[in-house]
């Protein structure tokens, strides 16, 4: 494109044989300036629609870990309810339980 073209390129007057090309940079310029203030500008731009995915996803991550874990001890209370030998070997595992006899030692880090 010619200096001449790209000079005043908003002036109708000036467009005579270049009325097309003076069309479409003119068009060209509008929807870069808009396209500009859909991606950045706006409240509903597609900045924060990445964004709002983003954080979409790492929601449901964080829901399907926190899923396992309540299935995990969900697992954990049935074990523990059904069976009394296991939920002794978890309280002196946890709590650090012992019976009668037992030799306890503790080891102070």
């Amino acid at each position: 494109m010619s200096n001449r073209v790209s000079k005043d390129i908003w002036n109708k007057s000036k467009d005579g044989a270049h009325k097309e090309e003076r069309s479409f940079i003119r068009y060209a310029i509008i929807a870069f300036g808009v396209f500009l203030l859909v991606i950045f500008v706006k409240k509903d731009s597609v900045v924060r629609w990445v964004q709002a995915k983003y954080t979409i996803h790492k929601q449901e991550k964080q829901m399907e870990y926190f899923q396992k874990e309540i299935a995990r001890l969900d697992d954990q209370i049935e074990l523990l309810s059904n069976d009394k030998d296991s939920l002794e070997t978890y309280a002196r595992e946890q709590f650090h339980f012992a019976e009668e006899g037992d030799d306890v030692y503790l080891i102070q880090e």
